[in-house]
């Protein structure tokens, strides 16, 4: 049995080993299910399925399963549509529509992604799942109020100190403290200040000594070094994600399949393109060409929506020009990056590891 350096994660949530497998799209209920029956939480990416699709996916965990879970929400402000904008931002793309023979006339997609709200609020409470975890800070308190007395244990992520000590200040159970390197978006809600956001390693002892909860580390954390690091600075647990999406179970595109082996750690950037928050991917032609930061990106989530005609001509002939390559600067770690492992066996393999780690410096 591993001992882990501190229990209070695991203590928590009743799981025995404090390996959180991050939300992310691609990675639904069979990963769930391995991260799970190995020991670690599971989580659930729910802002871009509908009320009914989580309620199967949970269904299907739990006929599978009795361990925790997480279910994962965004909580950012809806944007209004300024179809003025919407059209300004359309145009940087018009050779694009021309090049793929895309119809530039038709009306923009929306790009969707939905912020918890009074329905998803309910759903919790008729779903009651363990471990409910949010992104962009927290919904209202109203609703957390009503999350928290499901039973709910409420996580949040943070990318820096202030963050940090407002979640803990607004309910949080636990802080997940997202360093710069982490893949998707980042998490960033009391600033927009980009260029100082900081790295795992020099943002998590700095929470860890700023809040009383447990804290998880995310961002630059693939495999049992990283583990030891996160808990030597003071983490709790840690929040692993595109070490996942290698794994047999993840449903992701084959050409980011390919991009995740092919690409090296030097070849992410964030950018905004996708959807108007920064999110950290593979750079690809698009990210190239226009820039991985522009400032005239529409709010999140609406800027993507112009880049969904161009994903549905390129993207079916192996192209990955025009969608997001999402992935954090510790991918090539990935113990699944030249063996193909379940999510079941990667987990193992990242608590054995340590485990291994562990017992060796304590000779």
């Amino acid at each position: 049995m591993t001992c882990w350096p501190d229990s209070r994660f695991i203590d928590l949530l009743g799981i025995s080993a404090p390996i959180i497998q991050a939300p992310m799209l691609g990675a639904g209920v069979d990963v769930m299910m391995g991260v799970a029956k190995a020991g670690g939480l599971g989580s659930l990416a729910c802002a871009t399925l509908s009320l009914e699709a989580i309620r199967e996916e949970v269904a299907t965990f739990r006929a599978a399963s009795d361990q925790p879970f997480n279910l994962n929400f965004f909580c950012h402000q809806a944007p209004e549509y300024d179809e003025a904008q919407i059209q300004r931002w359309k145009s940087l793309f018009k050779a694009y529509y021309q090049e793929l023979d895309a119809d530039y006339d038709a009306p923009t997609p929306i790009s969707s992604r939905a912020p918890f709200d009074e329905a998803t609020c309910a759903l919790i409470e008729e779903l009651r799942p363990p471990v409910v975890s949010f992104h962009f800070g927290l919904p209202a308190q109203e609703w957390v109020a009503r999350v928290k007395a499901t039973g709910a244990k409420i996580l949040s992520s943070a990318t820096t100190v202030e963050e940090a000590q407002w979640l803990e200040m607004n309910g949080c159970d636990g802080v997940i403290a997202m360093g710069s390197e982490a893949g998707g978006h980042r998490a960033m809600f009391l600033t927009r200040e980009l260029n100082s956001q900081i790295g795992t390693f020099a943002l998590v002892p700095q929470i860890a000594d700023a809040v009383s909860v447990p804290v998880i580390a995310a961002g630059a954390i693939a495999d049992a070094r990283g583990i030891a690091a996160a808990f030597a600075l003071g983490a709790s647990a840690v929040q692993i994600g595109t070490a996942y999406l290698f794994c047999p179970q993840a449903k992701i595109s084959k050409p980011h399949h390919r991009a995740l082996r092919e690409a090296n750690a030097s070849d992410t950037a964030l950018t905004n393109l996708f959807t108007g928050r920064p999110a950290r991917g593979i750079v690809n032609r698009v990210m190239r060409e226009v820039g991985p930061i522009n400032p005239q990106a529409p709010e999140f989530p609406l800027a993507g929506g112009v880049l969904l005609p161009l994903k549905a001509k390129s993207e079916p002939s192996g192209s990955d020009d025009f969608i997001n390559l999402w992935a954090g600067q510790a991918f090539p770690l990935s113990p699944g990056r030249m063996a193909e492992l379940s999510s079941f066996e990667l987990t193992r393999k990242l608590i054995d590891d340590y485990a291994a780690r562990a017992a060796k410096n304590a000779e």
